[in-house]
């Protein structure tokens, strides 16, 4: 991992959504567990939910449902979507770091495999939709995270392209690896020891443990 005395500040942040700015896992757990047991299938545990939910629907569900997957998805959709705005809950201090990063005439941006809409009524909930240029979800590109067209998507108009001049800010491999893909700086977001297995093809090149820590960590270059 690079130290951040080797870096310049970024012009632009693209952030990952789930369990980077907001606390979903509850919600994703409850609405999989939903699912899994009108499906006949085994649900998992939270700890599985949380080592398992990275990529989009559209990819994950026909490998765990087959031919009957958008059975599966209609009922996801509909156990989620009675849930997700009166459990939604920001993780700590991402609000207020997200004011002052866009205060500081930074470009912000997010990329998510949570589906489009969704992604957009959360952040219009909770009063964040303003902080971002664009909140690409799955199903908003052509292929979703971590292929690079939801980066295009999300720079658009900002004038901005994928360099070390952008970072991609996220918990998960899968936002590692559309950073590496794309060019640009891979940031992890993680309070503890990060799982080496995870990161091992696609590395961070910076560690924070939240985004106010992230918001120091720029004010510092």
């Amino acid at each position: 991992m690079t130290g951040a005395n080797d870096m310049t500040p970024p012009r632009a942040l693209i952030f990952d959504w789930d369990n980077t700015l907001v606390d979903t896992w509850p919600t994703i757990h409850e609405a999989l567990r939903q699912t899994f047991e009108a499906m006949g299938v085994e649900p998992w545990t939270l700890e599985q939910t949380r080592q398992r939910v990275r990529r989009s629907m559209r990819e994950s569900f026909p490998e765990l449902f087959g031919d009957q997957w958008t059975k599966a998805r209609d009922i996801f959709y509909d156990a989620y979507e009675q849930v997700h705005l009166t459990s939604l809950t920001p993780c700590a201090g991402a609000g207020e770091g997200l004011a002052a990063l866009a205060s500081r005439d930074l470009y912000l941006g997010v990329i998510s495999n949570k589906t489009g809409r969704y992604l957009r009524s959360e952040a219009q909930h909770l009063g964040w939709n303003g902080y971002f240029g664009k909140l690409v979800g799955a199903g908003d590109a052509a292929r979703d995270k971590p292929a690079p067209e939801p980066v295009a998507h999300a720079l658009e108009g900002s004038g901005f392209a994928p360099t070390d001049d952008v970072w991609m800010v996220g918990d998960a491999g899968i936002d590692m690896e559309i950073a590496h893909i794309s060019g640009m700086v891979p940031v992890l977001v993680s309070a503890g020891d990060p799982d080496p297995v995870e990161f091992e093809t696609h590395p961070p090149r910076l560690r924070v443990a939240n985004i106010d820590a992230l918001v120091r960590l720029i004010d510092g270059l």
